[in-house]
């Protein structure tokens, strides 16, 4: 999470008055943008990592766990800290003017004041040692952000915490519910308190017309109830005009309810940033790795439970998706439009919905039929020179109404600046994101990649990281093609949610990602376009229309493309990761084959091999996810009794289960070995 902004923020009856201005100028400030960028060019790709943590406080004596509300008191700590300012800028959020180094990490502010955010210091290369040196930098983060924290509180990296929203589960404890998140479950207090967060809870609330509304499968189990009514739901509740919501039909039967921002956006993930060396390869990469975000979702599974209960999902994506929903009524399709302008399918957090690389392989048949664009906006985007591909892109993120809008901000308009495009731009939370370049930084074009869960040690987390860098490196190298039509990856989405999908499930992808020309199957060829040695014919301008008919690079013209459902199928995970006989050749092996590509010596290649092994192995099954891992332990807990809840003993214990997995790594039949030391896989009781 960038800077935060200060300044007087408007509610969201004046609010939706300026979002019209909002949106005009922050047009006026992207054309400005990329004007000046279009043709900024980089000497090599850097990316960065995020990691977020939860922090706990853990009491041994009532063997309880709590989140603890402490973020503000660490952030001050690591900034005063003289040894380490002596060193490097740590905390850049309170240490302005300071120039940093890159020496230490960096940390953020969250959403939840029981988070932390943290980066690396400056970027990472693409030379091998920067790829070696990830793991122990996140180490050194986690150890840094510990050094700061009292002696009961730890940082976690869990995605979520498992009893939020029921009673005694926050220190320092505070009643639920308050003007901005009006929940009967959390207070506004767990929030972040500048003024950003609240108001965007409040003003999504406000737009909406009521509550969001979570509502996540229970997991059945023996004892679970059938029908399942969430025990925890109050319906006599009269604090609000919200309360009403759940007497009005707001709580599912069969599922855990949920109606806070905190429930989404209190998430953990882990995030992998790369700027590209200008903004076609950035294009490409926007729309190459679109394709593998909901395989990447489900190979790191990691949340199986919510407010206390088992859920039959394992995923965190589409309760954030739910918790930020700020769709109205009409919007959502419940009601004629009237007051609204469109029947929106999506929710502002939620997976792709464009591609936008010049690519002469990207076929109509592969964009999104039901795509929303804001055609006045698009129109403005286009009379400024950019082109369709681009201007759809923006023009459909611009349907979108700004939430949080600072009153100094609608004075003038700054030509030069950003801040209305990125009001915009931030708060549409996709998948994949496609970043311009900042004002007057030194920085390039960037891409987002947005999908992963956070694992529960540092080895994993590198290990997710390092895979999906060397994953772009192939596909620039080999110049792959893993386009699916959009709606199949928006399938995909869901089918990651389904519990054990690894396992259990098959996902679209593309059958065959090599180019036309090339020698035989499963032979990559390193592509001259994308390794800088010559341009490919579209980079001299925009195409007129996407090309049912596509053209090598050399200039001759392909064979007629046949039915678009003949380019994929569904593949299990094993099979897009490991690879299918006779059919897709693995992204482990594309990556292989690019590492033996280029000049890498054998100890670096053995380590990266550890990395991918793990991969490779939670890909068949071999080793579990960490959702798999923690239903198994709710499961076997000696206080589990089969209903599906979890109780303030099983988290304490889950907690100190964690904690010893941090220290041990699984190994020797240490716990968690079944996700990182496993040899064959293990029988789990929900198998």
């Amino acid at each position: 999470m960038g800077l935060l902004a200060l300044g007087t923020a408007l509610d969201w009856p004046d609010a939706k008055k300026a979002a019209g201005q909002v949106r005009e100028w922050g047009i006026e400030q992207l054309l400005g943008i990329w004007r000046k960028a279009k043709g900024k060019e980089r000497d090599a790709l850097l990316w960065g990592d995020e990691i977020e943590y939860l922090v706990v406080a853990i009491d041994g004596e009532q063997k309880k766990v709590r989140l603890s509300l402490c973020q503000a008191d660490v952030l001050k700590a690591l900034a005063k800290d003289e040894a380490l300012a002596g060193r490097d800028v740590t905390v850049p959020d309170l240490q302005n003017g300071i120039a940093p180094t890159g020496a230490l990490p960096t940390f953020h502010p969250e959403f939840g004041r029981f988070m932390l955010e943290a980066t690396p210091g400056k970027p990472w290369g693409i030379d091998f040692k920067d790829l070696l040196a990830v793991e122990d930098d996140m180490r050194l983060r986690r150890e840094i952000a510990k050094a700061h924290m009292d002696p009961d509180q730890f940082p976690i990296t869990l995605t979520t915490f498992p009893r939020l929203g029921l009673p005694d589960t926050i220190k320092p404890d505070y009643p639920p519910s308050g003007p901005a998140l009006r929940s009967q479950f959390v207070p506004d207090e767990i929030a972040n308190p500048h003024i950003r967060f609240p108001t965007l809870a409040a003003n999504i609330r406000s737009r909406r017309g009521r509550k969001v509304e979570l509502n996540v499968p229970v997991f059945k189990d023996r004892n679970t109830p059938s029908p399942f009514n969430d025990p925890t739901v109050n319906y006599d509740l009269h604090n609000w005009p919200e309360d009403d919501d759940v007497r009005n039909g707001a709580v599912k039967q069969d599922c855990v309810y949920m109606d806070a921002m905190a429930f989404g956006m209190g998430s953990c993930c882990l995030q992998i940033t790369f700027q590209a060396k200008n903004i076609r390869e950035g294009r490409t990469l926007y729309d190459q790795l679109s394709p593998l975000g909901p395989i990447m979702l489900a190979i790191t599974a990691a949340t199986p439970i919510y407010k206390g209960f088992l859920v039959d999902t394992d995923v965190r994506w589409n309760q954030i998706s739910r918790a930020v929903d700020d769709r109205t009524a009409e919007e959502l399709g419940e009601k004629p439009l009237n007051n609204d302008r469109w029947r929106i399918p999506k929710s502002r957090y939620a997976s792709n919905s464009t591609y936008i690389a010049q690519d002469h392989r990207l076929r109509q048949e592969y964009m999104d039929p039901d795509l929303i664009v804001n055609e006045e906006l698009k129109q403005k985007l286009l009379d400024g020179g950019m082109d369709d591909l681009l201007a759809t892109h923006f023009a459909h993120l611009f349907i979108r109404d700004p939430i949080v809008i600072f009153s100094e901000d609608l004075k003038e308009l700054d030509p030069e600046g950003s801040n209305h495009f990125e009001n915009i731009q931030s708060t549409n939370w996709q998948h994949m994101r496609f970043k311009p370049p900042p004002p007057g930084a030194d920085i390039g074009w960037r891409v987002e990649f947005r999908s992963m869960e956070i694992q529960i040690t540092d080895f994993e987390n590198a290990a997710f990281a390092v895979f999906i860098v060397l994953v772009t490196r192939a596909i620039l190298s080999f110049d792959l093609n893993f386009y699916i039509p959009i709606p199949r990856t928006t399938e995909n989405m869901e089918t990651a949610h389904v519990r054990d999908a690894v396992m259990r499930e098959k996902f679209w992808f593309r059958k065959d990602p090599f180019p036309k020309k090339r020698t035989p199957k499963h032979s990559p060829v390193q592509s001259p376009v994308l390794n800088g040695v010559s341009e490919p014919s579209s980079s001299t301008g925009p195409p007129s229309t996407l090309q049912n008919g596509a053209q090598e690079l050399n200039g001759s013209v392909d064979s007629p493309l046949g039915p678009v459902e003949e380019e994929y199928s569904r593949l299990s995970i094993d099979e897009i990761i490991n690879g299918a006989q006779d059919g897709f050749p693995g992204l482990i092996p594309l990556v292989e084959s690019y590492l033996d590509s280029v000049n890498i010596d054998i100890d670096t290649r053995c380590r990266l091999a550890v990395y991918l092994d793990l991969i490779r192995k939670r890909a068949n099954g071999t080793l579990w996810t960490g959702s798999k891992w923690m239903r198994n332990f709710v499961l076997t807990h000696p206080e589990y009794k089969g209903d599906s809840a979890v109780s303030d003993k099983i988290v304490y214990d889950l907690f100190e289960a964690v904690r010893e997995i941090e220290r041990t790594q699984g190994k020797k039949k240490h716990t968690g070995w079944e996700m990182l030391s496993a040899r064959e896989r293990p029988s789990g009781l929900d198998d």
